[in-house]
């Protein structure tokens, strides 16, 4: 198994070069500073990240938060800007580093860092760190991606759903140690609940439900000081996207669950964006306007694979037949509905015609393809949350690649269990051609530590021939991408209630290039 940073591993040190003689030395690209242990709170208890990883370029992050628990939602930071330095090197002891810099940690932006890093080589492993207030953070892991023609294989994590109270984040450990080039990470990043739910609690916590600026900046730190977090963070990029919970339950456009008006909602939505942005290792175009982010972009992986990362929550209409399951609901069917808005529609189609990849990748947040669930009753119902209450909209994303006979690959959160799905063409009926395939990862831990009960399993397939497997247990996916295959990996984890599960893998999947049904693995 592949070496792990420590999660534990920060050191208390400070500078021995100070004033100007310290910042000459850095201005001149000299040796890293020296430090030396002292006392005083870590500022980056938080640790680190990156994300977002070009051909060239790559996003790192921190945040000083010496006491990232504060109730304010400042991290126990004074209330002044700090100066920040960073660097990138080629090896983990940085003998060989080739940028550095130094960066502002605004006390407006609770003290948090996005450095975009240019002038690196595509496809390359680098280590980061940050020195700031004395103290030297832990080292991160980073990667950019690779140059077209220079891709021959990838390894991409797939994960979602992680509550907090409902279990310890293992899975998180376990998909560090296999060193993924990116993680995609597809929403409920946490959950907007108050600390203490009807569902049994694991790791109880103080806290109601977050609606304030400080509330999700207090929120998103008690997650961040997981140490399985962490060191997912600190081994590989990460590419993300937002889902409901991020904000709150279910939202859709401007509409939120309960009973909130508009006006009240968006205050929510700003307070959430903005602290979003803030946490992940995002770039500067993605920082929010008010109640807007512009969250939905590419990221090309050479000429292997495009990533369309989209945003299925900012621009719906509303859940319709008033949401949850349901039974033959027409207004699911009217072909003006839309999931992803006019623009963002149209930003990929143009996006997916100009691609030249080998696989297109669409890494969203709710269940893409056909599902329905049997009701007590003998019915079947369909999850209106999903794209199955947006059928027509479901139609043209997928008429965008069909078009072109790609090579399409869906990959889903949001629904707390794995799923192996084939995804047709056209409307409903036994002999539509295969378009595509859908891999839908279970929960980090929500849900709790899931079933292996077949009662849990077999009405689901039963009722759902394009589905070829599912399973109720907590974990995550590994794509195996080579030109000729995508091979997704269903890892699972025993139980999150206690710490310490094993890993292993229930099922693989292969999709050949050229041809998109499913072949299970051998």
């Amino acid at each position: 198994m592949p070496h792990l940073l420590d999660a534990n591993g920060r050191a208390r040190r400070t500078l021995l070069v100070s004033g100007a003689t310290a910042l000459a030395a850095w201005a001149s690209r000299a040796p890293a500073l020296a430090v030396r242990d002292v006392a005083g709170p870590d500022p980056f208890a938080l640790g680190v990240a990156s994300g977002d990883p070009w051909a060239s370029s790559v996003v790192l992050w921190t945040r000083l938060a010496p006491t990232p628990l504060a109730e304010d939602g400042f991290g126990g930071m004074p209330a002044r800007d700090v100066a920040v330095r960073w660097e990138v090197a080629t090896d983990d002891t940085f003998t060989r580093v080739v940028r550095r810099g130094q960066v502002t940690a605004r006390a407006a932006d609770a003290h948090a860092v996005h450095v975009e890093v240019g002038g690196l080589a595509p496809g390359r492993t680098y280590h980061f760190r940050f020195t700031a207030m004395g103290h030297q953070s832990r080292p991160g892991r980073t990667r950019t991606a690779p140059a077209p023609g220079q891709a021959t294989s990838a390894r991409f994590g797939v994960a979602s759903c992680s509550r907090y109270e409902t279990g310890h984040f293992t899975a998180y450990r376990h998909l560090a140690e296999e060193r993924p080039d990116l993680v995609l990470h597809l929403g409920d990043y946490i959950y907007e609940y108050a600390g203490n739910p009807k569902t049994p609690v694991v790791r109880p916590f103080e806290q109601g439900e977050i609606v304030t600026l400080a509330d999700y900046r207090l929120r998103y730190a008690r997650y961040r000081l997981d140490p399985d977090l962490q060191a997912l963070h600190a081994t590989a990029p990460f590419a993300v996207v937002f889902d409901d919970h991020e904000v709150d339950n279910n939202w859709a456009g401007d509409v939120p669950e309960d009973a909130q008006t508009r006006e009240q909602f968006l205050a929510r939505r700003t307070a959430a964006f903005r602290a979003y942005h803030e946490v992940m290792p995002l770039r500067q175009a993605a920082r929010p306007d008010g109640s807007r982010l512009r969250l939905y972009r590419d990221l090309a992986w050479g000429d292997l694979a495009t990533l369309y990362m989209l945003d299925t929550r900012q621009y719906r209409d509303d859940q319709p037949c008033g949401d949850g399951n349901r039974v033959d609901c027409a207004e699911a069917a009217l072909p003006g509905r839309t999931m992803l808005g006019a623009a963002q529609e149209g930003w990929l189609r143009t996006r997916a015609h100009a691609s030249v990849a080998r696989w297109d990748v669409l890494g969203q947040q709710v269940f893409f393809g056909e599902l329905v669930r049997p009701l007590p009753d003998g019915r079947d119902a369909a999850p209106m949350d999903s794209w199955n209450g947006y059928v027509a909209a479901r139609a043209r994303v997928l008429d965008t690649f069909t078009a072109r006979q790609r090579n399409l690959v869906v990959l889903t959160g949001d629904i707390h269990r794995h799923y192996a799905a084939t995804l047709h063409a056209g409307a409903t009926g036994p002999d539509r051609p295969a378009v595509g395939a859908e891999f839908v990862t279970t929960s980090v831990t929500s849900g709790g530590d899931g079933t292996d009960d077949p009662a849990s399993v077999d009405p689901i397939l039963s009722r759902n021939p394009a589905i070829a497997y599912t399973c109720d247990r907590r974990g995550y996916l590994v794509a195996d991408v080579t030109r000729d295959t995508w091979t997704t990996h269903y890892r699972v984890v025993p139980w999150v209630t206690r710490p310490g599960a094993p890993v292993e893998t229930r099922r693989s999947y292969v999709v050949e290039a050229g041809r998109p049904g499913l072949t299970l693995a051998g």
